[in-house]
């Protein structure tokens, strides 16, 4: 099934009503689900698709409004062992998987880190391109109608996830962990919030902002940080969001959240991201 694609008019359009409640954590709901920790979880989109779906239908169930896949690590570079043939069918079901459990929402496919540093040198920006590129377009071919790139700690490479995100044609989100430095204000790579703002608006992503990290109550400081950073903030179809996303239109910009905790949370955690205010 073609993937709806959602431009940048119509993400203001989803974002209109105010508040946006997304997923959670997957990882852990699986875990709970029996996957063995060090496990790659999204090679049970293909052994135990059914408990995927679990997970995803949970938190549908508790108010999700927008749900990801369980595809975070389906790369080639983070699943080197995994035939190209099998991981652009681990991408298609993690899609499939979340779309069948969740017909009425949005969903938007999961783009995670390749586990290697350009800086070290073990992995140069082109094979990480390539890595990327395959696994958005069967994510995009799957049916996804967004694509995320997230947990990101390197400026150079989610710009290069970006990139190669936007060549499906669907809007693409970046969103990075804040998890280190004295105020737990930086990115494991030392970025900022107000360096990863400019660089993802500079690279064309839809919208920009945290996730994961140290917990809801630290993203709280992060989001302001992230809009006033981001230069087309006040105009229209500009990217401007916090804690997994926080998406700007012409005046306002409202919150999307994510948290890294079970579905039940979904409802108990919006007082705390209502706390973000508008632009």
């Amino acid at each position: 099934m073609p993937g709806k694609g959602i431009d940048v008019n119509l993400f203001q359009e989803l974002l209109d009503g105010g508040l946006i409640i997304t997923d959670g954590a997957w990882g852990t709901e699986l875990q709970a689900r029996g996957l063995a920790p060090g496990t790659n979880p999204d090679s049970w989109n293909l052994i135990h698709p059914d408990r995927v779906e679990e997970v995803a239908r949970a938190y549908v169930e508790a108010g999700s409004q927008i749900i990801l896949t369980n595809t975070f690590r389906a790369n080639a570079v983070a699943m080197a062992t995994v035939s190209e043939s099998e991981l652009d069918e681990i991408n298609r079901a993690g899609v499939a998987i979340s779309r069948r459990a969740a017909p009425a929402v949005r969903v938007f496919a999961s783009i995670g880190p390749t586990g290697k540093m350009l800086v070290s040198g073990e992995i140069s920006p082109e094979e990480m391109s390539v890595a990327f590129r395959a696994q958005a377009a069967s994510l995009a071919l799957g049916g996804a109608d967004a694509l995320l790139v997230e947990t990101m700690s390197d400026i150079e490479e989610a710009r290069l996830a970006v990139e190669a995100a936007r060549q499906t044609g669907l809007p693409v989100v970046a969103s990075f962990a804040f998890d280190s430095g004295k105020n737990k204000d930086r990115t494991m790579m030392g970025a900022t919030p107000e360096a990863v703002a400019a660089a993802m608006e500079a690279a064309g992503a839809a919208a920009v902002g945290a996730n994961c990290g140290v917990g809801i109550e630290r993203g709280v400081p992060i989001c302001p940080r992230l809009r006033a950073a981001t230069r087309a903030c006040p105009t229209s179809r500009a990217p401007c969001f916090a804690t997994k996303p926080r998406q700007s239109s012409s005046r306002r910009t409202w919150a999307l959240c994510s948290m890294p905790a079970p579905p039940f949370w979904a409802h108990a955690a919006a007082p705390i991201q209502s706390s973000f205010g508008h632009c």
